[in-house]
């Protein structure tokens, strides 16, 4: 049901063809339910990364900020969302032992933070390969994906340490709601107030 590896290849995998495609690649709906959500948790994370990118661009415009600041909100709640959604998943399908002790982290974020490192591989394997930088700059880049391989491969290893001992009944985990305030118009502050002022006006 659950295999780090397996995903962690499927977001290098990924990785790689939406950047071949510019960002234009579908998500495969033959995929398993859980690496399904998966996919599309990944994809919201590289469409993350990659607005984060444009709104550090030294020339960008004031406009394209707020442009890209509002995306950045929708696309980071549709990461939160799919994150929950996987866990849901997994616990709909478990029978936990409720007198286990419980894991503070849940499969959902723990492959959300692979796929973090999936992206921070790819991009520093880049750094390892740009003719444009310098030597000192490529080799400092490898160390850093040595280090970022060793976290990756650590992680998978304590996703799928967790997951066994979790179907043995030894470890369990809560769906724990992310509860973001930012996006809800009646819980930001920012928004509310002006829809008040505008009322009273």
């Amino acid at each position: 049901m659950l295999d780090a590896l397996l995903i962690a290849e499927m977001q290098d995998e990924m990785t790689a063809a939406l950047h071949a495609t510019e960002g234009e690649l579908e998500i495969e709906t033959g995929a398993d339910a859980l690496m399904a959500l998966a996919m599309g948790q990944h994809r919201a994370n590289f469409d993350l990364w990659h607005e984060e990118d444009k709104a550090r661009a030294p020339e960008v415009t004031d406009a394209e900020i707020a442009r890209v600041k509002r995306a950045i909100d929708v696309l980071n709640q549709r990461r939160n969302d799919l994150v929950e959604k996987m866990d849901a998943w997994l616990m709909e399908r478990l029978d936990q032992n409720e007198a286990a002790p419980l894991h503070s982290e849940t499969p959902g974020l723990m492959i959300d933070r692979l796929s973090i490192l999936a992206l921070k591989i790819y991009h520093t394997r880049e750094e390892t390969q740009r003719t444009s930088a310098t030597e000192a700059h490529r080799v400092r880049n490898k160390e850093r994906l040595m280090l970022l391989e060793e976290q990756r491969g650590d992680l998978a290893f304590c996703l799928d340490s967790l997951w066994a001992e979790v179907l043995a009944g030894t470890r369990r985990f809560k769906l724990y709601r992310q509860m973001k305030m930012y996006n809800d118009p009646e819980l930001n502050p920012a928004v509310y107030a002006g829809k008040q002022r505008t009322t009273t006006a």
